[in-house]
């Protein structure tokens, strides 16, 4: 952590004016460090953030993105008539030479307005979820007219299932840690599948997919609310990027609508909630509707098995490399999430006619 001294001078490298009187941890990402700027007053003013360079290693292409993408947002906000805009979209404030980032010769940083009387929610319920659909739908409407080439891909093949699958394949033949003959059961699982599991890239080759901006971290902390309830804005920006859209209800349905734990030691937790997905589904579809193509729509419940399969790859993947991805909290962590996430899968399998006939509605 750094001295107060030497977060002034950071934050003395953006254009504020007012008297720092506090910096302080605050929320609890995982990629970024993010602090909270208190000025006089003691009120939160800003949000300063260290950028993970390590994973975000284009820097001036992703704080380009994002500076794309706020004020397209802000345009949009202002076209609709909307009041009180600087809480309905994120504010990123230009360091002295004009960037959205500043450079200390170790870390880049960036700087945000602080949104007041906001919140965001860590548990899900059906309302939330719908809520959250409504959000992240209205997201990529919002930007579904942006000009293909604007933004970059600020991690090159994060949603692409034939390179994840080729990432694992490397991995089983590579056998870095010594563990395939371990996880034949696993391989056996996955590679079974990996046909109809990409066909999005597939669909894309024949002209019938085309490319979105999606969000790809749609979980129901990435967006923040007023104080009764209303949505404000989607935060959380860095892998907003092209890609298609199963992304964004895929990733949702992986995270959001899993009635146990991400990594549960327990099995039998592990099950698709139905009434998580359809909520959200309703919400996607009132705001992303206009947009979506018939094949997109049809396409939706897949997203959700799509992104489970992906991170159960990966995951494996990581654990036949010998744990250098992901962080651990013991030797058998990645596989315990392997399995975690094998088992929704499963479930979601198990549902699939009935998520496909709940998106029917639609087409």
């Amino acid at each position: 952590m750094k001295t107060k001294e030497q977060f002034l001078n950071i934050l003395g490298q953006f254009l504020t004016e007012d008297r720092i009187l506090a910096v302080e941890p605050f929320g609890n990402g995982h990629i970024n460090d993010t602090l909270c700027v208190r000025t006089e007053g003691g009120e939160p003013a800003y949000v300063l953030q260290r950028i993970n360079h390590h994973i975000f290693t284009n820097v001036d292409m992703l704080q380009s993105n994002i500076h794309a993408v706020t004020t397209h947002i802000r345009n949009k906000l202002v076209q609709r008539g909307e009041k009180d805009i600087d809480r309905k979209v994120l504010t990123f404030l230009p360091a002295k030479d004009g960037k959205y980032y500043y450079y200390d010769g170790e870390s880049y940083w960036r700087v945000c307005l602080f949104i007041p009387q906001s919140r965001s929610h860590e548990t899900i319920t059906p309302e939330l979820s719908y809520q959250a659909g409504k959000a992240f739908g209205d997201f990529q409407s919002m930007l579904a007219d942006i000009p293909e080439g604007v933004l970059g891909e600020t991690i090159p093949n994060f949603h692409n299932m034939e390179f994840r699958l080729q990432q694992f394949h490397d991995a089983l033949r590579d056998n870095a840690a010594g563990r395939a003959a371990e996880v034949s059961r696993l391989t056996d699982e996955i590679l079974k599948r990996s046909g109809d599991m990409c066909i999005q890239e597939k669909l894309y080759r024949e002209g019938k997919l085309k490319k979105r901006i999606n969000h790809c971290d749609t979980k129901v902390n990435n967006v923040l609310f007023d104080n009764d309830g209303n949505v404000l804005c989607v935060i959380d920006l860095d892998t907003v990027m092209p890609g298609f859209v199963l992304s964004d209800i895929g990733d949702f349905i992986r995270t959001g609508a899993n009635t146990g734990a991400e990594d549960d030691e327990n099995l039998d937790n592990i099950s698709v909630d139905m009434e998580t997905f359809k909520a959200y589904a309703r919400g996607y579809m009132e705001t992303a509707s206009s947009f979506l193509t018939p094949l997109e729509i049809s396409l939706l419940p897949y997203g959700g098995r799509l992104l489970t399969y992906m991170q159960t790859v990966r995951f494996l993947t990581d654990y036949l490399n010998g744990d250098t991805y992901y962080k651990i909290h013991h030797p058998k962590h990645n596989l315990q999430r392997t399995e975690a996430q094998f088992q929704l899968l499963r479930s979601l399998e198990e549902h699939a006619a009935e998520m496909d006939d709940f998106i029917k509605q639609w087409l």
